[in-house]
């Protein structure tokens, strides 16, 4: 297996969603670069989406025009629609994301559709994605449990991972948006989910309101997986999944997977640096426990 672990970065999008303090385009592009110059190779940088129901995304497009694009980062956008599509064309998004459900009742409450319609209209968005060279990258949300249907069985799982493949999405990234699982539940779903599909084409986005993101990110490690999701300085959250917190800090996933020995090319340092300026242009606790540990040591190297 690689020793080589890529991770997508979603605070910029997904993290700052669900933040109930306004940020301003500036602090935006600062964190974008500061997360570039960390050494992050994948960051989801905005969404389109419509700003009635995403206020913090409705600036997308100017921070995608003014943060400073470095060679080797991808920077890429949700897009759950060809309208949005269209816009993260016109921004020069280098990927775009779609988002689909592995529960019926979540898909309902989130996008407004069931699990076949959504499918349904995803397919002209990757259809003119494919025309214009660009990657598709998927989610799926409530993999280990949903807020309203309870437990997830694996084939419901592995029916959307399927079809979100075969529509032409180069990866899926498989999301405990609740943050319910655990590390067994985890092997469980994952080991029946590497009997259909490479490691290469899965993908995991854990939410840590149980506190087990980082166990579970370490039962994917031994399996194989080596992509992960998070987000920094633990922001994020579901606004439609009561209690659930932040994403998985991406500074606590650095250290672990540092003290795996393995690598992310990424300065821990400057990792979290970006996440206490972050949190402080939002006014808010930064719930990496990395950053808050490490965060004395920082300064006196300073």
């Amino acid at each position: 297996m690689s020793d080589f672990v890529n991770i997508v970065e979603v605070g910029p999008r997904d993290g700052l969603q669900n933040e109930k303090n306004a940020i301003s385009i500036s602090d935006k592009v600062q964190l974008i670069n500061r997360l570039s110059n960390a050494g992050l190779q994948h960051i989801e940088a905005g969404s389109f989406v419509s700003p009635r129901w995403v206020p913090q995304m409705a600036n997308s497009a100017e921070v995608f025009q003014q943060i400073q694009r470095h060679s080797n980062v991808i920077y890429s956008a949700l897009t759950p629609n060809l309208k949005g599509f269209e816009s993260a064309l016109t921004a020069k998004a280098d990927q775009v994301a779609i988002f689909a459900a592995a529960s019926e009742a979540f898909s309902q409450k989130n996008i407004n559709c069931s699990i076949a319609e959504s499918i349904e209209r995803f397919k002209p968005l990757i259809e003119a994605a494919q025309k214009n060279k660009l990657k598709v990258r998927a989610y799926v949300s409530c993999i280990l449990g949903c807020p309203y249907e309870g437990d997830i069985k694996a084939e419901q799982v592995i029916k959307v991972t399927e079809q979100l493949l075969a529509l032409g999405c180069y990866e899926v990234s498989l999301g405990d948006t609740i943050g319910v699982g655990t590390p067994h539940q985890t092997k469980q779903l994952l080991t029946s989910m590497l009997r259909e599909f490479n490691t290469e084409q899965l993908a995991l986005h854990f939410h840590d309101t149980y506190g087990q993101a980082i166990a579970n990110q370490y039962v994917a490690l031994e399996l194989g997986l080596r992509t992960f999701d998070s987000s920094i300085a633990g922001l994020g959250g579901c606004p439609y999944a009561k209690g659930a917190s932040g994403n998985v800090a991406t500074e606590d996933l650095v250290y672990m997977l540092q003290g795996a020995g393995l690598k992310t090319g990424i300065d821990l340092d400057k990792l979290i640096q970006a996440g206490h300026a972050v949190c402080k242009a939002l006014s808010r606790n930064n719930n990496s426990k990395v950053a808050n540990a490490m965060e004395p040591s920082i300064r006196e190297e300073a």
